[in-house]
């Protein structure tokens, strides 16, 4: 009788095992694609010591607007200085033999995920498919898309809106006699968990989307526990250290709360009422 029930737990530890073999190689192959641009990446997520983001050119776009109607404040608070000053160029260092090795294997690995990705969410659907109707796994197709797009977004979202947001923060605490030193393993490390953080929080309304279609949640379910997700947002968000990047990651997470329970509402499984022969309704 034991060996009859631990039987299908073991048929599921092979299928994962299955599943993860084939995510793992799918991986490797995707990191020595992205090895060819991996210091292009690098590159990339560096733009911000530069100085010149989207935020200098708001900042300027501002100034501007107020030497334009506000000449006298623009004078008084000396706003030509912070105009014209020359932007210092910031750059990364190592100080352990074969670190920038290291980096360049870790983000060949993320973005090798990141190209993989429609393969590992068709791993995932495969493994739970078993227990899916015939008609859920028709929507095979569309999950792998959303799921996909919506991790992208989100690690985009991240590269291009908040990632320059959290190195210019950081950057405003130089002055005389304190200037940045960044380290490559820290920087990197820091902004490839941030990535795969958005990413994953971005995934939150099209895991709502598939719970809610197969009715393991509604918006009735959700709707009441918003207090819950934003303590649990802060909570997720209080292992970051600085208050720029725990507000950087509990804002978006609660958005995403707030969109799941929407998608819920919109896209959930609908009640089935039927009128009884007495007129009462019954689900």
């Amino acid at each position: 009788m034991k060996v009859e029930k631990s039987a299908p737990f073991i048929e599921h530890l092979v299928e994962l095992r299955k599943r993860l073999i084939v995510i793992v190689v799918a991986v490797v192959v995707g990191m020595g694609v992205a090895w060819n641009f991996s210091g292009d990446l690098l590159k990339f997520i560096e733009k911000p010591l530069t100085g010149k983001t989207y935020l200098t050119e708001i900042k300027k776009d501002v100034y501007l607007k107020v030497k334009q109607y506000a000449p006298s404040i623009y004078s008084h608070y000396k706003l030509e200085q912070d105009i014209n000053t020359p932007q210092k160029q910031h750059i990364l260092n190592y100080s352990a033999p074969m670190e920038p090795f290291f980096m360049q294997c870790k983000i060949s690995m993320l973005a090798g995920f990141v190209l993989v990705l429609p393969i590992v969410f068709y791993q995932v659907w495969l493994f739970i498919a078993p227990g899916l109707t015939h008609r859920e796994r028709r929507m095979v197709v569309p999950f792998i898309t959303a799921a996909t797009v919506t991790f992208c977004v989100g690690a985009i979202f991240f590269l291009i809106i908040i990632w320059p947001v959290i190195i210019n923060f950081s950057l405003s605490y130089e002055v005389e006699g304190l200037q940045s030193w960044f380290n490559i393993s820290a920087y990197v490390n820091f902004c490839l968990r941030l990535i795969l953080i958005f990413g994953l929080i971005f995934e939150l309304p099209i895991l709502t989307l598939l719970l809610s279609r197969f009715g393991i949640v509604s918006y009735q379910f959700l709707a009441p526990k918003r207090k819950y997700a934003l303590l649990a947002s802060s909570v997720v968000a209080a292992f970051h250290a600085d208050l720029i990047t725990m507000f950087v990651i509990m804002i978006p997470m609660y958005l995403m709360y707030e969109i799941s329970i929407w998608v819920a509402l919109i896209f959930g499984k609908k009640k089935v009422s039927i009128l009884d022969e007495q007129g009462t309704v019954t689900a």
